[in-house]
C-alpha cells in the first residue's frame, strides 16, 4: 500500500492551469488498471481530454485487456510524468485516481474520433496519410475507450519529486458514470505467452531511466514515477517521490521511453514487496509482453504492421462479440 500524500488543496477547487495544461497536452501517460486479483498493471498511453471533462484513454479494440479491467473494476489511475511532446516546460507530474466507464457500444463513433485525434497527438506520422491507406488500417484505428472522471488529483509542482505533493479531491456527490454493457461470448485468448525468464528484460529496463512504480492504497491504485532505480539480484530498488510511502504488497514497474516520433520502448515488469517506506525493495516474478516499436523508421513500421493479418481477425472477432459490424475508416 501507498499512503502519506499531504493535502495542501482544498477539495471540489479548480485545478490550476499548470495541471489542466498537462492533461490537454501531453502525449503520454502511464495508464494503471487492476487485475482480478487486485494487482495494479500500468502501460504507457496516448491521453486525450472528453468532451464532458472526463480524462479518456483507448486501447485497440484486438486487445481490449486494459479497458476489460476497468469495466470489470472502475478503480483506475492516469500518471502524467513524461513531457515528451507536450511543448511543457517544468510541467508537475501529474496522479489523477478516478473511476473509469469503458465505451464500446458504438465502435464507428469511436473509430471516427480517434482517425480525427490521434495521428496528430500520438506524433505518429499518420497525420497527413492518404485516406487509402488509413483505410487499411482499421486493426489500428479501431477502439474501445475508457473515460475516467477523477476522484483525487496530487501533483508536484514543477515535477520536483522531491518536494512535498498538492491533492484535489472531487466534490462530494460526484457521480461516476457507469460502462457500456460487457460483450457476450467467449473472450479471445491471449496474442502470446508471457516471457519466461523476466532477466533478460530488466536488464534492458536499466537504460529507459527510473521506472513508474504501482501499488494499492486505501482501496486506490497508486502509480508514482520513481525518483531513483538500482538493480538488485531479485529486481530492483525504487526511491518514492516525496510525500508517499509504501508497504508491502504487488508492484507493477513499468520502465518505458518514447521518441515523440512514433517509436516507444515498454518493459513491464511485475512483483512484490515486503518492505516499506520511500525506499522499496521490490522482488520481480515475471514480465508482461513486450510490445515496444524501437530501431529506425524501417524497423518500427515493419514492428507495426506484421501483425496485422492476426490483428484484422481479432477485430471481426470482438466486433462480432459486441453484435455491431466492423467499423470503417473515414474522414
Amino acid at each position: 500500500m501507498i499512503t502519506g500524500f499531504t493535502t495542501t488543496a482544498p477539495a471540489g477547487g479548480v485545478l490550476p492551469a499548470e495541471v489542466r495544461q498537462v492533461f490537454e497536452r501531453s502525449s503520454v501517460c502511464e495508464y494503471t488498471s487492476l487485475t482480478r486479483a487486485g494487482r495494479p498493471v500500468t502501460w504507457p498511453v496516448t491521453p486525450y481530454v472528453g468532451k464532458g471533462g472526463t480524462l479518456d484513454v483507448t486501447t485497440g479494440l484486438s486487445y481490449p485487456d486494459k479497458a476489460e479491467r476497468a469495466r470489470r473494476d472502475p478503480r483506475v489511475a492516469l500518471l502524467y510524468s513524461d513531457p515528451a511532446g507536450s511543448g511543457l516546460d517544468r510541467a508537475p507530474v501529474v496522479l489523477v485516481q478516478g473511476r473509469a466507464a469503458v465505451r464500446d457500444a458504438d465502435l464507428q463513433a469511436n473509430t471516427d474520433r480517434y482517425v480525427r485525434e490521434a495521428p496528430a497527438k500520438a506524433g505518429s506520422g499518420l497525420a497527413d496519410a492518404p485516406l487509402f491507406l488509413l483505410r487499411g488500417l482499421t486493426w489500428y484505428f479501431a477502439r474501445v475507450y475508457v473515460e475516467v472522471t477523477p476522484e483525487r488529483v496530487t501533483w508536484w509542482p514543477e515535477g520536483d519529486l522531491s518536494s512535498a505533493p498538492r491533492t484535489w479531491t472531487c466534490p462530494g456527490g460526484t457521480s461516476f458514470p457507469r460502462s457500456d454493457l460487457a460483450p457476450s461470448g467467449p473472450r479471445l485468448p491471449s496474442r502470446s505467452a508471457p516471457p519466461v525468464d523476466w532477466r533478460p528484460y530488466a536488464a534492458r529496463a536499466m537504460g529507459l531511466g527510473a521506472p513508474v512504480v504501482s501499488m494499492v492504497a486505501d482501496g486506490l491504485p497508486v502509480t508514482v514515477r520513481a525518483r531513483s532505480v538500482v538493480r538488485t539480484r531479485r529486481g530492483f530498488e525504487v526511491l518514492l517521490p516525496a510525500g508517499v510511502t509504501g508497504s508491502p504488497g504487488p508492484v507493477c514497474l513499468t520502465f518505458h521511453r518514447s521518441s515523440g516520433t512514433g517509436g516507444q520502448e515498454n518493459v513491464v515488469l511485475l512483483g512484490s514487496t515486503t518492505g516499506s517506506g520511500d525506499l522499496l525493495e521490490v522482488e520481480v516474478e515475471r514480465a508482461l509482453n513486450d510490445w515496444s516499436l524501437a530501431g529506425g523508421a524501417v524497423g518500427r513500421t515493419w514492428s507495426f504492421v506484421r501483425h496485422a493479418k492476426e490483428l484484422r481477425k481479432r477485430v471481426r472477432a470482438e466486433a462480432a462479440r459486441r453484435d455491431q459490424p466492423v467499423p470503417a475508416v473515414r474522414r
